[in-house]
């Protein structure tokens, strides 16, 4: 594998930046040449969050360039819509949580909308409930992104091993949340 492009987006709190990093440590235990950077201006808790991951034999730059990402892991909807000025219609797949986070209570949007938006910039969009999964498995919304990542490997979109990957997750999780985060990643394997 020459360099593999990868962006994560989402919303300040959503764990995006938690993302990138069990990302990065699991390419770099798989051996892989790894650069990665946050692109945030202000963000807190709600606001807007992409992280670029680049991965492969040689990598000499963090960021990937308009059009070349290989893959988009979007923890809401409206934010996977805006991340596609780094997608191409011929190689990118965009997976997304078919959550939206609405940034304003009288815009009217609806995931199938964005979906549809979506996949003129993308060869495939790739819709998962996580959110929902997720607050069905633990009462809460906020391991989502590790089932993400469990997806995103389960899928193949993610070129990770799933015991490299868990083993990263493991070294940047808390050990009090390790056995529900465990629960989360498995059960993104039975989709």
């Amino acid at each position: 594998m020459k360099v593999f492009n990868l962006l994560v987006v989402g919303y300040g709190g959503q764990g995006v930046l938690s993302l990138a990093e069990i990302i990065e440590r699991a390419a770099l235990k798989e051996g892989f040449d790894v650069k990665g950077v946050e692109l945030h201006g202000l963000v807190q808790r709600g606001g807007s969050l992409e992280c670029h991951v680049r991965f492969g034999e040689k990598v000499f730059s963090p960021m990937v360039r308009k059009g070349g990402a290989d893959l988009i892991i979007a923890l809401e909807a409206l934010e996977g819509l805006r991340a596609c000025y780094y997608a191409n219609k011929e190689k990118t797949i965009l997976l997304t949580d078919k959550r939206i986070l609405s940034p304003s209570p009288i815009e009217d949007i609806s995931s199938e909308g964005l979906i549809s938006q979506m996949e003129k910039f993308v060869k495939k969009v790739e819709v998962v409930e996580a959110s929902k999964i997720v607050e069905s498995l633990t009462g809460d919304i906020a391991m989502s992104n590790v089932f993400m990542l469990g997806y995103s490997i389960a899928k193949k979109l993610l070129p990770i091993k799933k015991e490299i990957a868990w083993e990263s997750v493991a070294e940047r999780i808390r050990p009090q949340f390790l056995e529900t985060n465990k629960k989360v990643f498995e059960e993104a394997f039975r989709m």
